[in-house]
């Protein structure tokens, strides 16, 4: 009886321990993207971010300007983080580095980031069982 008891408790256990490394997994997609920009790693793009990726943003120059939209390929995205802090100026020990995790199920996930060039809403995907960052919509903080 007792051997029972511990098998079901396993076996309850068993999904949520799965879903925890599903969330580890996400989160981890979701920072490479986040560190591939701040440590000048385009590798970190090449794993975490599918070849196909649509991205758009709203960004202002200086205060007081009206938004402008951008648009991004995954090949811009990768170049972009192979030069974008190479000088060490766009990041400090207190630039933003959070993943929230909004939504997700076994295939599909929603994440929002916050970074130093403002946040990000993301879709991932799972491809041949690892996370992929498909879409990315971001805009620059408006008080900046």
């Amino acid at each position: 009886m007792r051997l029972l008891a511990i098998l079901a408790l396993a076996c309850a256990l068993l999904p949520a321990a799965s879903l925890d490394e599903e969330k580890k997994a996400v989160r981890q997609a979701s920072m490479d993207y986040i560190e591939a920009l701040y440590n000048v790693q385009p590798e970190l793009v090449e794993r975490s971010v599918h070849p196909e990726l649509a991205k758009r943003g709203f960004h202002k120059a200086k205060a007081g300007d009206p938004y402008r939209e951008g648009k991004m390929s995954y090949e811009q995205l990768r170049d972009l983080a192979g030069r974008w802090n190479k000088d060490g100026k766009h990041v400090t020990p207190k630039s933003p580095k959070e993943v929230i995790i909004l939504d997700m199920d076994d295939q599909t996930a929603s994440v929002k980031i916050k970074a130093e060039w403002g946040f990000d809403y993301m879709h991932l995907a799972k491809y041949d069982g690892k996370w992929k960052i498909v879409n990315i919509l971001w805009q620059s903080y408006s008080s900046r």
